[in-house]
């Protein structure tokens, strides 16, 4: 590093207090990350963080889901692991790579060049939240796998980013062309390689799915689906898979060009946020003119959202349909499946698949990183959670496309053979699934922006009621959920609030970690029906949202009259 343009300073700098990172990384708002050196601690708190054998000499991926800011941070992050000694640096064209791209990118380097090759990945997205001047920006380490660090790391970048006093970067800042694929030397040494992602997420989507039966399904005349790339991150690779390789029209695909701003949208692929898409389905006002197949991706591509004709897939249904009908996909088909996982809040319609097909089910807190241990350990094959995440053992992050693609293959299974002219739809497989294995009937109420010490009055309020709520009925619970890791032992306490009635049925609190200000609020709400599974879900769970509500007490303590966002 004696080169000019590698020179070494160091910069001096007053810590931070608020860079504890949530459920998936630090999230504010970009003007807090705006602050002097307020990037810049945190980044270098990451190194601070590892052994300087795992970095030095060795690669790192720079992703970015497209949102304001991205581009001036990633030519700040470039200059400090250049200072730091990293060797080869992998950035998105134009900034972009999705969550999920980013996770099969750092496993593919070490495949090809070495385990400890690529040191991880330093993602800049704040997932299915506002982008824009004003609005969130996010940042997360992924390690060597491609997963979410684990919180023994997050815990030390958060204790190192209160003590830190400098930072290195490069005296004179270099500033990568990101816009044209291709190698930028810097100076001696360091290598930044600006690639687009979207072939190699391609192959390996080609490597687990059956393409050509899949185009040919969606080009049926009597099939109509459409994709919402919600202005995020998941475009590029929509419009190359649904649109250059199967073919479908352009009318088909819904904002697949990324905004930084997500078009003054709310990237988050819910039945609130997703409304055009929502409303073109079907699913609140049913016509006979909606597509047959609907699906939404987040900001950052990770999350999805399935929606048949003028009907809504929930995410826990989700992942236990893909899982009962693992054998419509051919890389699950042909490996099997050694086991499942959901996150605690996710209802419990996968355990009913999990306990007929007899398959191992561990239940984990919230965040993509628990599943980690347990796919790394070869525990298990296929992972979800309530929040519109799904995903396998193909990469370690939840994968929105790939979730579109299983479903696909699920409806291109049902219709085998099937001249009818009447497809099977997305409707009939989940009511096939409900008549199988019955219904979790199940909702749960979003409660955003709250101010935080409102949210620790409705949490001291739940254990007040937590001895009240058991002494209700027989077989009655109410536990602070804690994970302990069965592959490292690792101990997760204050996961949630868990009441649960003695037939099963309950209603749980969380406070979320993804917001960017405030706290967010979520109240889960389950009832298990083995018959009348026809019934809204509103309806069946009347009582049980009636009693979560008094438990929590939360109008009386926030002045909150309704959820922000009922799903």
């Amino acid at each position: 590093m004696d080169s000019l343009s590698l020179k070494v300073i160091q910069v001096p700098t007053t810590p931070y207090t608020d860079q504890k990172a949530g459920t998936s990384g630090l999230r504010k708002k970009v003007k807090v990350f705006r602050q002097p050196h307020y990037l810049e601690n945190f980044v270098q708190s990451i190194f601070l963080s590892l052994t300087p054998e795992e970095y030095q000499g060795k690669a790192l991926v720079i992703a970015g889901d497209g949102r304001f800011y991205n581009d001036v941070a990633i030519q700040i992050i470039i200059n400090i692991a250049a200072a730091n000694g990293v060797h080869d640096i992998y950035v998105g064209l134009d900034g972009i790579i999705s969550t999920p791209a980013a996770s099969a990118l750092i496993r593919k380097l070490n495949e090809k060049n070495g385990a400890d090759y690529c040191v991880g990945g330093i993602l800049l997205t704040a997932s299915h939240n506002p982008g824009g001047e004003d609005e969130d920006f996010g940042i997360k380490f992924n390690s060597k796998n491609g997963g979410p660090a684990l919180e023994h790391l997050t815990n030390k970048i958060f204790e190192h980013s209160k003590t830190i006093t400098s930072y290195p970067t490069l005296e004179a800042q270099v500033k990568v062309d990101i816009s044209t694929v291709g190698k930028h030397s810097i100076g001696e040494g360091v290598s930044v390689y600006v690639i687009d992602t979207t072939e190699d997420y391609v192959e390996l989507m080609r490597s687990l799915f059956d393409f050509e039966s899949l185009k040919a399904f969606v080009n049926r005349p009597e099939f109509k689906m459409l994709f919402d790339g919600m202005h995020g991150a998941s475009g590029p690779y929509a419009q190359k898979i649904f649109g250059t390789i199967f073919g479908l029209p352009e009318t088909s695909l819904l904002r697949c060009n990324v905004l930084p701003d997500f078009g003054h949208g709310h990237p988050d692929p819910n039945l609130t946020y997703a409304e055009k898409l929502v409303k073109l389905m079907g699913v609140f006002a049913p016509s006979e003119d909606s597509p047959d197949f609907g699906a939404a991706c987040d900001g950052d591509a990770d999350r999805n959202m399935i929606l048949g004709k003028n009907f809504f897939v929930t995410p826990s249904d989700s992942i236990a349909i893909i899982a009962a009908n693992a054998k419509a996909i051919p890389y699950l088909r042909d490996g099997g499946v050694a086991g499942v996982s959901r996150s605690m809040p996710t209802s419990g319609a996968l355990d009913r698949v999990a306990e007929k097909l007899s398959l191992p089910l561990y239940e984990v807190p919230t965040g993509w990183k628990f599943f980690g241990n347990l796919l790394d350990a070869g525990k298990i094959t296929l992972c979800g959670e309530e929040s519109f995440g799904t995903g396998s053992v193909h990469i370690r992050e939840k994968d929105g496309l790939w979730a579109v693609l299983c479903w696909l293959s699920i409806l291109a299974h049902a219709n085998e053979g099937n001249t009818s002219g009447k497809l099977v739809s997305i409707q009939d497989i989940v009511t096939k699934h409900w008549q199988e294995f019955g219904r979790n009937y199940y909702q749960r109420y979003d409660y955003e922006n709250l101010e935080t010490a409102d949210a620790d009055k409705v949490f001291k309020q739940l254990e007040h009621e937590m001895p009240v709520f058991i002494a209700e009925g027989e077989g009655n619970t109410a536990v602070n959920f804690t994970y302990t890791d069965p592959v490292d032992g690792s101990v997760s306490a204050n996961q949630g609030y868990i009441f649960r009635y003695g037939d099963g049925s309950r209603f749980v609190f969380r406070l979320s970690g993804t917001g960017s200000s405030g706290a967010t609020i979520r109240i889960y709400l389950e009832k298990y029906a083995r018959d009348g599974i026809d019934a809204k879900a509103e309806d069946a769970l009347g009582e049980i949202a009636a009693r979560a509500l008094k438990a929590c007490q939360i109008e009386g303590l926030t002045g909150r009259t309704k959820p922000t966002v009922i799903t």
